[in-house]
């Protein structure tokens, strides 16, 4: 395990802190690389970060924008049934043994070596997986991809179908 360093976003412009995610490796960028993100391919995201095409800003979607209302309402629920305390992390996150990748975490849980995915969606096909007891793949590997990248020991997912 490499040496952990943190940028802190608390006072970074929302410009400064895309090109500092765009630097290297993001936990959503995971899924695209492995062919498992139905809504990026692996060359649409090199072309992305290789400055070929410029990132579509999805900041002013409808599902994006819930997805980040939502979220602490998401913690918050997850801290009621679960009884765990997680807390905001307002850092990016590297790993000196992974160059190339970096973490945005949602939460972190206090007292345990472990964080907190967030997730909202309407959709019917994650909503069924989860019903089943499934983590859909590209939100599996974007909470593997934190565990390398912070040395967590767990990932919990909380997720709000709507």
């Amino acid at each position: 395990m490499g040496r952990i360093e943190k940028l802190s976003t608390k006072d970074m412009s929302r410009e400064d802190w895309l090109d500092a995610r765009n630097r290297s490796i993001g936990g959503s960028d995971a899924a695209s690389i492995l062919g498992l993100n139905q809504y990026n391919s692996a060359y649409a995201l090199w072309a992305e970060k290789t400055g070929k095409v410029v990132p579509e800003d999805i900041s002013d979607k409808e599902a994006v924008r819930l997805g980040n209302d939502l979220e602490q309402y998401v913690a918050e629920r997850f801290m009621e049934a679960t009884g765990k305390r997680v807390q905001r992390t307002h850092f990016i996150w590297k790993n000196e043994a992974y160059p190339f990748a970096h973490a945005n975490p949602d939460r972190i849980v206090v007292g345990e070596n472990a964080g907190l995915e967030c997730k909202t969606t309407s959709s019917w096909d994650i909503a069924q997986q989860l019903r089943a007891g499934n983590i859909p793949p590209h939100w599996y590997c974007q909470m593997v991809h934190y565990m390398m990248v912070t040395g967590a020991q767990r990932w919990y997912l909380g997720a709000l179908v709507f």
